[in-house]
């Protein structure tokens, strides 16, 4: 019974950490580029885009598919990143466990 109580105490210090770690990523923030700088995206450890910031250099009426691909690219790697800060922070609470649908 004693074992029962310190693995009950245990889970619960986990998942007040875990609750912790996931407040915290609201507030950490990871950016990406493409085209060399031309179009930049700000995502949230949420993924919440916060900021897409295109270089007028990049508008050109005459090429939107450029451009659209370009927002894409640099969407799809600021996501990437933001899985990986995700694996990072929340990974640590999963390590070892096999829970189906845990991270």
């Amino acid at each position: 019974m004693k074992n029962m109580g310190n693995m009950m105490k245990q889970m619960q210090k986990m998942q007040k950490d875990m609750a912790k770690a996931q407040e915290e990523l609201k507030d950490e923030t990871v950016e990406a580029t493409a085209g060399g700088g031309m179009v930049k995206v700000i995502i949230n450890g949420e993924k919440r885009i916060l900021d897409v910031q295109i270089n007028e250099e990049a508008v050109d009426p005459d090429d939107v598919e450029m451009l659209e691909d370009l927002v894409l690219a640099a969407t799809n790697e600021a996501l990437t990143q933001v899985d990986e800060l995700v694996q990072t922070k929340m990974g640590k609470f999963t390590k070892g466990m096999n829970i189906p649908g845990l991270m």
